[in-house]
């Protein structure tokens, strides 16, 4: 007998936008599956929601950014017969500095987990939703999305291909009950900048930083309207629309500019 309960998915749940997104989803009563490297933090944000909300809350402690990981967690899901109708692919991770001089597997994590882990939970989870007839899939990516990022090209090229993967789905699954919607942050106050290497850049400096709470309010309300592309902040909405109107040259070096002097 199929499993009639529905989940919420949630990757890089542990913190951040994540995490407050996990808080949303339990507060509209919806069951949910936690995923991320820490384990402690995971339980930890499980054991406050359900002192909060009368839902069912499941955590899976895996690296997402191997392959063995994707697989750990799709095979999880599989056999405790776990219908996920909503997919928020938030896990992601940047890193600053010229790639010449960058540590390439790093890169290559960061690659796997923005992109191809991204990729294959998509894969996976849209197949169940088209046959269900409905379903939601959020994406995080970023105004990064918008421009080249000399000073952080990996992850700036990362994020451009998940707002292009992601538009493109979301013409695919017109019609079917299945919607795509990519969340756009600008600078947001989370761990992000730190592990990035960033610290206080001046991009961060430049754009008023969002809180997360907000960052996640707006992407959860866009998801469930079925909104296409959501970013959240006037400001950044202007910097991610201007480059389309101004030369490339002149949008690379400013980028450029600004991460170095961060």
């Amino acid at each position: 007998m199929t499993n009639l309960k529905t989940y919420t998915l949630i990757t890089g749940a542990s913190g951040g936008i994540g995490y407050n997104l996990a808080e949303l989803v339990a507060a509209d009563g919806k069951n949910l599956v936690l995923a991320a490297r820490s384990g402690d933090k995971l339980d930890q944000l499980a054991s406050d929601i359900r002192k909060k909300n009368k839902t069912e809350v499941i955590t899976i402690a895996v690296d997402l950014s191997e392959e063995a990981g994707v697989t750990k967690l799709i095979s999880e899901i599989t056999s405790k017969n776990l219908q996920v109708d909503t997919l928020i692919n938030n896990a992601g991770f940047g890193d600053f500095g010229d790639f010449a001089k960058a540590d390439l597997e790093k890169n290559m994590e960061m690659i796997r987990l923005n992109i191809s882990t991204l990729t294959r939970l998509s894969h996976f989870f849209v197949r169940g939703m088209l046959s269900a007839g409905q379903g939601r899939i959020m994406n995080v990516a970023s105004t990064a999305a918008f421009m080249p990022g000399p000073g952080m090209a990996v992850y700036y090229a990362s994020k451009a291909y998940v707002l292009s993967f992601s538009e493109a789905l979301t013409r695919e699954l017109k019609g079917t009950g299945v919607t795509v919607t990519t969340l756009c942050p600008g600078p947001t106050d989370t761990g992000f900048a730190a592990s990035a290497g960033l610290g206080k850049s001046l991009l961060h400096r430049i754009l008023p930083a969002a809180t997360s709470p907000e960052v996640a309010k707006a992407g959860y309300k866009a998801m469930m309207k079925g909104k296409a592309i959501i970013i959240p902040g006037f400001m950044n909405k202007l910097s991610a629309f201007t480059p389309r109107f101004s030369p490339r040259s002149m949008v690379r070096n400013m980028i450029y500019g600004i991460h170095k002097n961060h």
